[in-house]
C-alpha cells in the first residue's frame, strides 16, 4: 500500500510543467558546462533526453521529425550508420566514427522543447556568462600558469581547461553575438547596459588578441562581423566600423606579439612545408586535403565508408617519421573533405542540404535569429579549416545553439500557447 506521502508526491512528479522547467534548467546547466568541461557536457546531454520524455507529445514532435531542418541532421546519422557497411576499416574504427555524427539526434529535440520553451535566453546567457568568467580565469592564468589544470603547450599560454581552438571559438561566438544588442541598446538611448556589452565583447577580443587565438578565428571573426554589417546596418555606419576596426587591429597588431606571431605563422608554415615537407600546422592541413580529394576520386558517390580514413592515410603515407607526407589522421580537417571521403558525393549533398535548411530557419530579424544564424555561419566558416561538427565541443555549441534558437524561432513564427519571452535586459 502507498504511503500518503508517496501519493501526494505522485502528481508533482509526473507533472510535464514542472520536467519542462527542469528540461530548461538541464539545458542551462549545458551551456554552462561547455566552456569548462566535456563530461559534463555529455552527462547532462543524457539527463536532458530524459526530462524532455515525460512531456513529448507524440503527434507534434513526429511532425517536427519530418521537416527537413531535422530530417537533414538524423539522415547524416543514419548515413553515417549505414556507411560502417561498405568500410574496410575494423568494426571497432567504425563505430567509433559514427559516434561524432550521434549528437546531430540531440538537435530536434531541442527544436521541440525549446519551441514551446519561454526560457531559452537563460541558455544564451548562462553561455555568455561561462565564457565571461573563463576569459577572466584566461588572464588570470596568463599571470600564474600553475592555476592552468592542464600542462600547457607550446603557444598555447592563458588556457585554463581544454586548448585555445575550442576556446578562441567561444569567445568569437560571444564577441561578434553580442553587436546586435548593442546596436539595438545603443538605438534605444540605453547607453549603460551598451557599454556593459561592448566591455564584455572588447575584453573577449582582446584576450585573443593578447593572450593566445587559433588561426581560424583570425579567419572568421572577419565573416562572422561581414554577415553582421550587412544585414544590420547601413552603409554610413559600416563605413565607420570598418575604420575603427582597421584603426584597433593596427594597434593590437604593433601592442600584441602574440597576434604577430600568429599571422605571421601562415606564411612560415607553408614556406617549410614546400620546402622541406615539414609537418607544420598549415603545411599538414596541405597535406591531409590534397590527400583527401585523391580518396575522394576513388569513390566519389557513397565514398569509402564510415571510419575508413585513417587506413587510406596509412595506405598512402611516405617518407620519414619527421615528414608531412608520413603524418597518418583520421581526420583530413575540412568538414566537407571529411564527409566525402567517408560517404562521398551523397554525404556531402546532406551535410549542405543541413547547413542552408538551418540557416533558412535564422533570415529573420530579432536576436534569436542572430544567434542562430551566427551559429551555422560560425560552424560553416570555422569547417573550411577543422571538422566542427563532429569535433565534440564545436559540435556541441552547433547543436545547442541551433536547437535553442531555431526553436524559439518557430515559436515566434508559428504561435504556440506560451507567453512571449521577455527581452534581453543586461
Amino acid at each position: 500500500m502507498a504511503s500518503p506521502a508517496g501519493a501526494a508526491a505522485c502528481p508533482a512528479w509526473r507533472d510535464p510543467a514542472r520536467w519542462q522547467s527542469t528540461t530548461d534548467v538541464v539545458a542551462v546547466l549545458i551551456a554552462v558546462s561547455l566552456p569548462w568541461s566535456t563530461s559534463l557536457v555529455g552527462i547532462f546531454g543524457v539527463v536532458l533526453l530524459i526530462s524532455i520524455a515525460p512531456t513529448v507529445d507524440l503527434r507534434a514532435f513526429w511532425t517536427l521529425l519530418k521537416r527537413p531542418i531535422c530530417v537533414a541532421p538524423i539522415a547524416l546519422f543514419c548515413l553515417a550508420l549505414t556507411g560502417t557497411l561498405w568500410s574496410d576499416a575494423a568494426w571497432g574504427a567504425r563505430l567509433y566514427a559514427v559516434g561524432p555524427t550521434a549528437k546531430l539526434l540531440v538537435l530536434p529535440v531541442l527544436l521541440y522543447h525549446f519551441q514551446r520553451s519561454a526560457r531559452g535566453t537563460w541558455v544564451f546567457v548562462a553561455f555568455l556568462v561561462s565564457c565571461t568568467l573563463l576569459m577572466l580565469m584566461s588572464w588570470l592564468v596568463l599571470a600564474y600558469p600553475h592555476l592552468a589544470l592542464r600542462a600547457p603547450a607550446p603557444g598555447e599560454q592563458g588556457v585554463f581547461v581544454k586548448n585555445y581552438i575550442d576556446q578562441s571559438q567561444e569567445f568569437t561566438l560571444c564577441a561578434v553575438a553580442l553587436a546586435y544588442p548593442i546596436v539595438m541598446l545603443l538605438r534605444a538611448n540605453r547607453v549603460l547596459p551598451a557599454v556593459l556589452l561592448v566591455g564584455i565583447a572588447l575584453s573577449l577580443l582582446a584576450n585573443m588578441a593578447f593572450v593566445v587565438v587559433s588561426r581560424t578565428a583570425l579567419v572568421t571573426i572577419p565573416i562572422m562581423f561581414a554577415v553582421f554589417a550587412l544585414l544590420h546596418l547601413r552603409w554610413r555606419s559600416i563605413a565607420l566600423i570598418l575604420c575603427a576596426a582597421g584603426a584597433l587591429f593596427v594597434a593590437a597588431w604593433y601592442a600584441s606579439p602574440q597576434l604577430r606571431a600568429t599571422a605571421d605563422s601562415f606564411q612560415r608554415d607553408y614556406k617549410l612545408y614546400m620546402e622541406r615537407n615539414e609537418p607544420t600546422s598549415l603545411g599538414l592541413r596541405l597535406e591531409f586535403w590534397r590527400k583527401s580529394l585523391g580518396f575522394f576520386a576513388e569513390a566519389p558517390v557513397i565514398g569509402h565508408g564510415t571510419g575508413a580514413t585513417r587506413g587510406l592515410f596509412e595506405r598512402v603515407a611516405a617518407g620519414g617519421v619527421n615528414q608531412a607526407s608520413a603524418e597518418v589522421i583520421g581526420n583530413p580537417h575540412n568538414q566537407t573533405l571529411n564527409v566525402a571521403v567517408q560517404w562521398g558525393i551523397v554525404g556531402v549533398a546532406i551535410l549542405y542540404a543541413m547547413w542552408l535548411l538551418h540557416l533558412l530557419l535564422f533570415r529573420g530579424d530579432g536576436l534569436v535569429n542572430w544567434i542562430g544564424l551566427l551559429v551555422v555561419v560560425q560552424n560553416i566558416s570555422s569547417s573550411l579549416f577543422n571538422s566542427h561538427i563532429f569535433d565534440f565541443h564545436e559540435g556541441w555549441m552547433y547543436v545547442l545553439g541551433v536547437g535553442v534558437a531555431g526553436g524559439m524561432a518557430l515559436k515566434g513564427r508559428l504561435g504556440t500557447d506560451m507567453e512571449p519571452e521577455p527581452p534581453i535586459r543586461p
